[in-house]
């Protein structure tokens, strides 16, 4: 069994060895140990103040998946309630304009690219990774849909809006098409080096960027390919957001080019759709029972994936193991839903669960 929960200072050997397996342009996990270890205690001072009735001001929290029988840690997902702040979040927003002239009977649409900062910006999700040897049985939608399970419990720690930048496209050599184009020249060092700059300190971004539209067709064809394209490793992630309500943007990453994708976080699907329930019974659900992904409502948090049965006032029968991997017990609360919609057709309402 798989079990996401927030993590601890003693999983920092474990996330710069996961950290190696990430390959290049995912920026938020970068194999440095003192980053790492930073952003491991930004995570810890987040998850203290979720007893606070503060608006979010861009808490962190950062997440892992353990295998339970060996306590591997074999995946990584993180939050920050809203991007900005000291640190400005930067992208590029593509325009388009159009030129035409009467005279030649041309008209023409043309895109630009135009430097965002965003000093208050929305809600972000990122920082996923889960080892090769582990991607199997939904563990990747687990480790993705947890951070929603979360979120429906502390709605208010976050900003309305919540976006996730998508890894663009990097060769294994870290070479990336629109860097070359674009980035390189304007900074003179390679993407490999820039990505993990931008982690440390992103002033370097606000000196050198240039601020003046950026015309796309100028741009060479290889680097226009890839404007909006996700890294290979990464289309399953983004498929799983789609399939949760996301939608591409006007916005890209302002070094590989990969698209910013976005949904309002009461449209979550996984946050829509999810239930509360209370722990009835200690024993393993009827024959037939429903799949769910599974959360407890209370710190720390912990999430994992298996059968419930829910009768019509919303008490639960758990798996004792599951029950375990959750630390609840009786009367405790759950939050669940199903892993992927379920069609229309196919929904209904009996004596032992029931959706809207």
């Amino acid at each position: 069994m798989y079990v996401i929960r927030p993590i601890q200072l003693d999983d920092l050997a474990a996330l710069v060895e996961l950290t190696r397996q990430t390959g290049f342009g995912l920026t938020t996990l970068p194999n440095d140990e003192k980053l790492l270890r930073r952003r491991i205690k930004e995570s810890l001072r987040g998850f203290e103040e979720l007893s606070d009735d503060d608006p979010p001001i861009g808490e962190t929290y950062l997440f892992v998946m353990e295998h339970l029988p060996t306590k591997e840690i074999c995946g990584t997902c993180g939050i920050v309630s809203k991007v900005g702040g000291f640190e400005p979040f930067y992208a590029y927003r593509i325009e388009t304009s159009i030129h035409q002239s009467e005279a030649l009977q041309v008209r023409k649409e043309i895109q630009t690219l135009h430097l965002v900062e965003m000093h208050s910006g929305p809600c972000e999700i990122g920082s996923l990774f889960l080892a090769a040897n582990h991607r199997r049985g939904g563990n990747g939608r687990l480790l993705s849909l947890s951070r929603f399970l979360f979120m429906a419990n502390y709605p208010a720690y976050f900003d309305p809006m919540v976006i996730a930048e998508m890894r663009g496209v990097v060769d294994n050599q870290g070479r990336s098409p629109f860097w070359d184009a674009v980035g390189r020249h304007f900074f003179d060092i390679e993407f490999p080096k820039a990505d993990y700059l931008s982690m440390v300190n992103k002033r370097f971004i606000a000196d050198l960027m240039p601020k003046h539209p950026i015309y796309i067709p100028l741009l060479p064809q290889d680097a226009q390919d890839v404007i909006s394209a996700v890294h290979q490793h990464t289309k399953p992630a983004l498929r799983i957001l789609e399939d949760e309500g996301f939608e591409l943007c006007d916005m890209v990453d302002i070094f590989e080019a990969g698209p910013v994708v976005r949904c309002a976080l009461s449209q979550v699907r996984a946050v829509r759709e999810s239930r509360t329930g209370t722990v009835h019974r200690l024993e393993p659900p009827p024959a037939g029972s429903e799949h769910y992904l599974v959360s407890n409502c209370r710190q720390p948090f912990r999430a994992a994936q298996g059968t419930l049965a829910i009768d019509a006032e919303d008490r639960l029968t758990i798996d004792p193991p599951l029950a375990a991997a959750l630390q609840v017990t009786a009367g405790d609360k759950l939050r669940y839903v199903t892993p992927r919609a379920i069609p229309k057709a196919h929904r209904y309402h009996d004596a032992m669960i029931s959706f809207d």
